[in-house]
C-alpha cells in the first residue's frame, strides 16, 4: 500500500471512534440513506423487465488469455443460446468474459458495477442500458439474488466467495427460492468443499442436505447442463 493508502485506511478507522453531535449523524445518515434509496430505484426500474438471467461470479484479476476467461465467455455464450440472459458485476476478468460470451450471441448482457479504488471498471460488452455502477455492495448484491435464476462461479477472489455465500445463505435460509449455484473448475473448488464437508458439517453447523444446494462441474457444457435440468424438473424455460 502506498502511505496515501495507508493514511486513508486509518482516517477510517479513527472516524469510527470519533464522536459526533446530532446535527452531523442527521445530515450525513439522512444522505446515506437516499443515496441508497436512489441506488435501490435505479435497479428495480432498470432490471425489473430482463426476463430469466443467470449471474456469473468470478474474478476481476483473471488475464483474457486464461483458461477461465475463456471458460467464463463459453459459459455465457451457451446460456444465451438456451435462451438465458447473463448477468455480471460489469468489471474486468471473469466479468468481462461473461459479458462477452452474451454479446457475442446478441443475448441480454448486464453489468452491475461498483466503484472501487482498483480494478473495477465496466467493461465494453455490456448492453449501455443494462449497466449500473453502485457505491454500495449491499445494494448491488440484492440486484444480483433478485433478478437471477441461477449463479454460475468460477474461481475468484474474496468478492466472489462473498457473493457465492452470499447466494448459498440465502437460499438454505428459504429467503430466496432454491435456485440452481453451480461451481465451475474441481481443482479450484475442491479444497473449500471437502472444508465444508469435513469441518461445518462435522461439527453440525450445517445439514447433510445443504451440501446439495450447489453443484460442481468442470466445463461450460455440464454448467448449462445443470441450469437446464434445474428448470425441466418444473417444467419451465426461459421465456424471451
Amino acid at each position: 500500500m502506498s502511505n496515501q493508502e495507508i493514511k486513508n485506511a486509518e482516517d477510517k478507522i479513527r472516524l469510527a471512534f470519533k464522536e459526533r453531535d446530532w446535527s452531523e449523524i442527521k445530515s450525513a445518515d439522512s444522505w446515506v440513506i437516499f443515496k441508497v434509496m436512489s441506488e435501490f430505484v435505479e435497479g428495480f426500474e432498470k432490471l425489473s423487465k430482463i426476463g430469466p438471467c443467470v449471474s456469473i461470479f468470478g474474478s476481476a484479476r483473471t488475464p483474457r488469455d486464461h483458461q477461465h476467461y475463456k471458460m467464463a465467455e463459453d459459459i455465457a455464450a451457451k446460456l444465451v443460446r438456451h435462451g438465458y440472459g447473463v448477468i455480471t458485476g460489469g468489471g474486468p476478468g471473469i466479468m468481462e468474459a461473461g459479458n462477452k460470451g452474451a454479446h457475442s450471441e446478441g443475448g441480454k448482457s448486464v453489468g452491475l458495477n461498483i466503484e472501487l479504488p482498483f480494478e473495477q471498471f465496466d467493461n465494453i460488452y455490456i448492453d449501455r442500458d443494462k449497466l449500473m455502477t453502485f457505491d454500495y455492495f449491499f445494494v448491488r448484491k440484492v440486484m444480483f439474488i433478485k433478478y437471477s435464476q441461477g449463479f454460475v462461479v468460477l474461481p475468484g477472489g474474496f468478492g466472489t466467495m462473498d457473493e457465492f455465500f452470499e447466494a448459498l445463505t440465502l437460499i438454505q435460509t428459504n429467503k430466496i427460492g432454491k435456485f440452481p449455484i453451480v461451481l465451475v473448475g474441481k481443482d479450484y473448488w475442491t479444497g473449500l468443499v471437502d472444508w465444508i464437508k469435513k469441518t461445518l458439517l462435522s461439527h453440525h453447523y450445517i445439514n447433510e442436505e445443504d451440501l446439495e444446494l450447489f453443484s460442481v462441474v468442470e466445463d461450460a457444457t455440464e454448467a448449462v447442463h445443470v441450469i437446464d435440468e434445474f428448470y425441466n424438473k418444473y417444467l419451465l424455460s426461459p421465456n424471451f
